[in-house]
């Protein structure tokens, strides 16, 4: 039987390996904590700042306060906008156990309606569940009674106090002043553009037309910041330092709310514009767009059905009429084409013609006709204007041409933007060649030019524009920038500086500037002067010019308005201004399809003179 081998162990070898795996783990603790130690400098010592920063950004929270709303006051500082307490049905989420059955007693107790429920829930998605979020946004006095006797059967729900945009004259201003409503989608990416995002990290609100869009940076403000400390869920747990907002700039506009609010009177409801402007200045002193809509709507959220009202509405109460309705200007620019005449050498103030009543373009059938069928018979600059002669006009626009009366009649801001402080503005059309071509790729036609040399045909023009024109001819070449805004209280001290007029209108012969306001002179004075009923025996001297601006084309047949329809009866139209020698004020009134300018139009300016100058009298 074989014996079993017994190998002996080899402690030397094992001792050696044993020491060697002591070394590497040695090693390799020390090398592990050497990585614990040079991190631990790099997060404790290197690193220290920059955590601690970190940190205290997690802690601390810098909490934006929205600055208080300008205010805005027409030129005798009474207020026009304002910002009114209001009182906001507030809910803080994470303290209730169930929205929905909340939402229920809620609008049984205030009569919620559903876009109040709605608009609640869209806002609800959108905030996280220890913030407010607002359940009703302008609350009655009546609903807050009723909710101050109940307010302890809704813990987390609250009654709020914050201001909001207010307009105490309603929709007498909506046009001029625009109104305040919510941030949307749209202006968010306005002012992620324009770099203004954080100034509205706290405001709800920001204008939309108007005044308060153009200006709304002046209005607007600076926000303020409350620095709080919050703990690890993100609720606040105390104030630590709070920097003040600052409000926004008050505004004073050279609107007088009296002019404005007879303009209104005037217009009472029908579709028409009025403005109102101080010649020599370009300050508005009225301007009012009708029919209008209360801007306050819009403040607190109008409901879909309101608004749908408005936008479907055949009256167009949310364009401006006063800056973005398109008119034909009709006779009210004869005063600034008898320039152009006189100017041109096609006439002198001597020239006489005889208007039968209608007139021919050389070797063609076609007549224009005047509005007096059977003419004005021997007439020169001054009749011609007086008794608005459409033969002499014709044949004015006849012998100057198109090109020269698109060159001259852009120098008066036909045609162009006049630089009024509102965003909400066209530029209307002034005809010429090279525009017909671009827009029905046809030739400018002899017939084009005469029907252009009564402000009809493809002409039209803004009410802002004419009242610009008009007020040229009266300061004899001045041409101001209508402006609404008159001073600027700054909050940090600057001193507003208004806007720089535009170079005179310089005429090769000044004299041609008498010669058209002597016509307008007498179209209020002579015995023959189309307006001269409406002025008589006013306690002023003053000058104008009616039109009656054609929407329907006749053909032989006499005009008659009652079988016509409503909407496509002519436009009464009239410019004046006052005092004859230094005017102060001038006037353009548009009075959609209300028919003869002289007889509609022509009235509501006296009316308007009247109150500026009583008023005058009175200060």
């Amino acid at each position: 039987m074989a014996r079993k081998r017994i190998a002996l162990r080899d402690h030397s070898a094992e001792t050696a390996l044993f020491s060697s795996r002591i070394v590497v783990s040695f090693i390799f603790v020390l090398c592990v904590l050497g990585l614990l130690l040079s991190n631990l400098y790099y997060l404790q010592v290197d690193s220290y700042q920059a955590y601690k920063t970190r940190s205290n950004e997690n802690r601390v929270k810098l909490v934006p306060l929205p600055p208080n709303r300008g205010l805005i006051y027409d030129r005798n500082g009474i207020l026009l906008a304002e910002n009114k307490p209001v009182y906001s049905l507030d809910m803080v989420p994470n303290k209730i156990t169930d929205i929905d059955a909340t939402i229920v007693s809620l609008t049984t107790l205030l009569n919620l309606t559903e876009d109040n429920i709605e608009d609640f829930r869209t806002r609800l998605k959108r905030q996280r569940r220890f913030k407010l979020v607002s359940i009703l946004t302008n609350l009655s006095e009546s609903q807050v009674a009723l909710f101050s006797v109940q307010q302890h059967k809704y813990p987390g729900i609250s009654v709020n106090a914050r201001l909001k945009r207010y307009y105490p004259f309603g929709d007498a201003l909506t046009h001029a002043l625009g109104y305040v409503a919510r941030i949307n989608s749209n202006d968010l990416k306005r002012l992620e553009l324009n770099g203004s995002r954080a100034i509205y990290a706290a405001t709800h609100d920001i204008g939309k037309q108007g005044i308060e869009r153009y200006y709304e940076k002046m209005l607007h403000g600076e926000p303020g910041f409350k620095e709080v400390e919050v703990n690890n869920r993100g609720k606040i747990v105390r104030t630590l330092k709070i920097t003040p907002p600052v409000p926004g700039n008050d505004l004073y506009l050279n609107i007088d709310i009296r002019l404005q609010l007879k303009a209104q009177k005037e217009l009472a409801g029908r579709r028409g514009a009025i403005v109102l402007l101080a010649p020599k200045t370009g300050e508005i002193l009225a301007m009012i767009s009708s029919p209008s809509y209360d801007p306050n709507l819009f403040v607190h959220g109008i409901s879909s059905k309101n608004y749908n009202r408005l936008l479907q509405s055949k009256d167009r109460p949310l364009i401006n009429r006063a800056t973005q309705g398109r008119y034909p200007p009709a006779s009210t620019v004869k005063p600034q084409l008898a320039i152009l005449g006189l100017e041109d050498g096609a006439i002198t103030p001597s020239t006489i013609i005889n208007d039968r009543g209608w007139f021919q373009i050389p070797n063609t059938k076609r007549r224009f006709r005047d509005w007096k069928r059977w003419g004005h018979g021997k007439i020169n600059v001054y009749t011609a204007i007086e008794q608005s002669s459409d033969t002499f006009f014709y044949n004015l626009a006849y012998n100057v041409g198109i090109d020269k009366m698109h060159s001259f009649m852009t120098e008066f801001g036909f045609g162009k933007y006049t630089g009024i402080d509102v965003k909400e503005e066209t530029n209307a059309i002034m005809p010429s060649r090279d525009w017909k071509r671009a827009r029905y790729n046809e030739p400018w036609y002899q017939g084009d030019t005469i029907s252009v040399g009564i402000g009809q045909g493809y002409w039209s023009s803004t009410p802002i524009q004419l009242a610009k024109a008009t007020a040229i001819v009266a300061s004899r070449g001045l041409r101001p920038v209508p402006q609404l805004i008159r001073d600027i209280k700054y909050t940090n001290g600057d001193v507003y500086e208004p806007v720089v007029e535009l170079p005179p209108l310089k005429l090769k012969e000044p004299a041609n500037w008498q010669v058209a306001k002597d016509g307008m002179h007498g179209v209020v004075t002579k015995s023959n002067g189309t307006a001269r009923r409406a002025f008589a025996n006013a306690s002023y001297s003053a000058a104008g010019k009616s039109g009656t601006a054609q929407l329907y084309q006749l053909g032989e047949e006499k005009y008659d308005a009652s079988k016509i329809r409503e909407r496509l009866r002519d436009n009464a139209m009239f410019v004046a201004y006052a005092p004859f020698e230094e005017p102060e004020i001038s006037a353009t009134i548009i009075l959609e399809n209300a028919g003869g300018g002289s007889s509609q139009a022509a009235p509501s300016a006296r009316r308007l003179f009247d109150v500026y100058f009583d008023n005058k009298k009175e200060n």
